[in-house]
C-alpha cells in the first residue's frame, strides 16, 4: 500500500484539511457518470478530487465522502446538482469549428430538409458551451441567406449555468476567434476598443431562439429538444461512458424525424453502436443520418 492510499485508509486529511476516505473517489465516479454521463477514469481521478474539493469546502464538510451523501441521498442534492456541472464541464470551444459541418449544413442538409417538405426546420446545439457554436451555425444559415427563405430555429442547451450566463453576456474574447474569418467577425460583432473583446451583434443573437440547461442524460429534460432536424453533439461523447452513450445515440434515433442529421466531433464515431444512424459524406463534411 503506498503512502497515498495509507491515508485514505487513516482518513486522515488528503487536501486542505478534507478527507477523503479509501474509495470516495471511486464512489463519486461511478455517481458521475450515472447522473452526467462523465466518466474519470482511473488515470484522471485527482482532476475529479481537484474540482469537487472546493464545493465540499463550501459547504462545510471535512470528509469528500459527506459530500458524495449529499448528492446521492440528500433532498438538497436537486440544488447542488448544476454547482457540480458547472466545476465539471469542459469549455474549450471556439467560433467556426470544425466548419466542414456548418458548411455543410446550409449548402446540403437544409436543403435536403426542404426538399422533403420541411418548412420549420429545428436545430439543436448541445453543449452549446458559451455560445460559440450555436452562434456559428447562425453565421452559416445567414451567409446564405436562409433565414429569409425558411422557418429556422436554433436551440442551444448546455449542463452548465455558469457558461450559459457567458453566452448571455455576448462578449467574447480573442481566442474565440482563431478560426473565423477577419471579414465575418467584423460583419456580426462590435469590438471594444479599450479591450480585446468582441461583442456579438443583437441580430445574430436573436437568431438563436432558446437558450437552456439541461443535462443530455436525462430523457426528460431532453424529450422536447430530442425531435429536432438537426443536432449538433459535437466533443461531448470523447468524456462519457460508452454506456451514455449508446443509450443517448439510440434515444435521438428514436425521437429525431427521418431524415435526421447528428453531427458530431471529428474525434467521435459511432460506427461500433447499433444505431439508426449511417454515416454519410454530405459535401464534404461526415454526417450521421437517420434514414
Amino acid at each position: 500500500m503506498n503512502s497515498t492510499s495509507r491515508q485514505r485508509a487513516a482518513g486522515v486529511p488528503d487536501v486542505r484539511g478534507l478527507r477523503i476516505p479509501d474509495r470516495t473517489l471511486e464512489l463519486l465516479r461511478e455517481l458521475i457518470a450515472s447522473v452526467a454521463g462523465i466518466h474519470y477514469d482511473d488515470g484522471r481521478l485527482d482532476l475529479l478530487r481537484d474540482r469537487l474539493v472546493p464545493l465540499a469546502i463550501e459547504r462545510g464538510f471535512d470528509s469528500l465522502l459527506d459530500y458524495y451523501y449529499l448528492l446521492k441521498y440528500d433532498a438538497g442534492a436537486e440544488q447542488e446538482w448544476p454547482r457540480v456541472m458547472d466545476t465539471l464541464s469542459v469549455q474549450e470551444t471556439y467560433f467556426w469549428r470544425e466548419s466542414d459541418q456548418l458548411k455543410a449544413l446550409a449548402a446540403t442538409i437544409v436543403p435536403q430538409l426542404i426538399a422533403q417538405g420541411r418548412r420549420n426546420i429545428r436545430i439543436w446545439s448541445i453543449p452549446c458551451a458559451t455560445g460559440e457554436e450555436p452562434l456559428s451555425i447562425a453565421m452559416s444559415l445567414e451567409e446564405a441567406g436562409w433565414f429569409e427563405r425558411v422557418a429556422i430555429q436554433i436551440h442551444a442547451s448546455d449542463a452548465s449555468q455558469s457558461a450559459l450566463a457567458k453566452a448571455a453576456a455576448r462578449r467574447y474574447g480573442r481566442r474565440s476567434f482563431r478560426q473565423l474569418p477577419d471579414q465575418m467577425r467584423d460583419k456580426y460583432f462590435t469590438r471594444d476598443r479599450d479591450k480585446e473583446e468582441w461583442t456579438v451583434s443583437p441580430d445574430l443573437f436573436a437568431r438563436v431562439t432558446s437558450w437552456s440547461r439541461l443535462n443530455l442524460v436525462s430523457e426528460t429534460e431532453t424529450a422536447a429538444l430530442a425531435t429536432c432536424d438537426v443536432i449538433f453533439c459535437r466533443n461531448l461523447f470523447i468524456y462519457f461512458t460508452p454506456a451514455s452513450v449508446l443509450e443517448i445515440v439510440k434515444r435521438l434515433g428514436r425521437t429525431m424525424p427521418a431524415p435526421g442529421f447528428l453531427c458530431v466531433g471529428a474525434a467521435e464515431s459511432l460506427l461500433r453502436l447499433s444505431t439508426n444512424f449511417e454515416l454519410k459524406d454530405l459535401g464534404g463534411a461526415y454526417v450521421y443520418v437517420k434514414s
